[in-house]
């Protein structure tokens, strides 16, 4: 079993930044995709960004140009830097690994870590 750890959420102004990160341990052969999703009281949970071993990035609309996807392969780990926070990034932020074992991929996603906006 893989285990995928979420850090780095907390209590931010409108306007400001805050930085996730998620490593992943256990008996990982390889990652493939990481990403981070995100789900607020009584929505859904939405795609915030998604990153291929190789670097490709993708991204919510709504969260263009102001949050940045990486990630260190070598430590399996995946970052989330988020910028110009609005009130309505308030959420839940879940990690999310397509990790290779047992010969296939299989999803993990982390507990989540609370990210609060204030107006």
């Amino acid at each position: 079993q893989v285990r995928l750890v979420e850090s780095g959420g907390g209590l931010v102004q409108a306007g400001g930044s805050l930085g996730l990160s998620c490593a992943a341990s256990g008996s990982i052969f390889s990652i493939n995709a990481m990403g981070w999703y995100r789900q607020a009281p009584d929505k859904q949970r939405e795609l915030v960004a998604t990153i291929t071993r190789g670097g490709t990035t993708n991204y919510a609309d709504s969260m263009k140009g102001r949050f940045t996807i990486s990630r260190d392969n070598a430590k399996n780990t995946v970052y989330l830097q988020m910028n110009s926070l609005k009130p309505e990034d308030t959420a839940v932020y879940y990690c999310y690994a397509e990790v290779y074992e047992s010969r296939r991929f299989n999803n993990y996603w982390g507990q989540g870590t609370q990210v609060t906006v204030s107006s």
